[in-house]
């Protein structure tokens, strides 16, 4: 599965933000995006997951996997994942309902089971029926990435995942995140501020204001 993003032109009403923009990211590939802050790092996200606010934003270009043009499609129907600073987690369910509200449609026993199995991968397990406030910062953001894999994406988006939590917790964290996109072998684009986040220094881009 290879994600592949071709920015001609990305601009506000005032100014041009992005142009002449191409990445390809492969499967279990993470591409870390770089840049100044109101550079566009976000807005480029929001290009390919199909958020962009089209009356505030103009977009030019492609978004594809493995070829097929997801541009036309709405977020539902591209099948890319988002995974932000903030966890999100819905405060009126327990974690598991939370992550069962990602698991697609399936018999009962095999949500639940993909539930069970996710909460053992994120070190979870038990936690089902907890309120999602009473969670530590970490395990809050382990039961978002797990949520946002039980969709199935197949392509990830990060926007700064890792940057409300404190440094000993950002390196598990940012660990357990790039080893489970690896062994998925799902493609990735990381935006960060900080050098240490870059999965592969291979994969870099750097933004800078237009």
């Amino acid at each position: 599965m290879t994600l592949s993003v071709h920015i001609q032109r990305l601009a506000t009403r005032q100014h041009t933000l992005v142009q002449n923009l191409r990445l390809n990211v492969a499967s279990g590939q993470i591409l870390t995006l770089m840049g100044p802050s109101g550079c566009g790092k976000s807005t480029v996200l929001a290009a390919m997951a199909g958020t962009l606010d089209r009356e505030a934003l103009h977009f030019e270009g492609t978004v594809a996997l493995d070829g097929r043009d997801l541009t036309p499609l709405p977020t539902a129907r591209r099948g890319i994942g988002l995974l932000f600073q903030d966890d999100l987690l819905f405060a009126h369910m327990t974690v598991a309902e939370n992550l069962r509200f990602a698991v697609p449609a399936g018999s009962a026993r095999e949500r639940d089971a993909a539930v069970e199995r996710a909460l053992q991968e994120a070190g979870l397990a038990g936690f089902g029926p907890r309120d999602p406030a009473t969670l530590s910062g970490g395990q809050r953001a382990r039961v978002a990435l797990m949520r946002a894999l039980l969709a199935q994406p197949r392509a990830l988006l990060l926007d700064e995942p890792f940057s409300r939590l404190d440094a000993a917790l950002r390196e598990q964290f940012r660990a357990f995140v790039f080893g489970h996109l690896r062994v998925r072998q799902i493609p990735a684009v990381l935006v960060t501020h900080d050098d240490a986040d870059i999965a592969d220094p291979a994969q870099v881009v750097t933004l800078g204001h237009a």
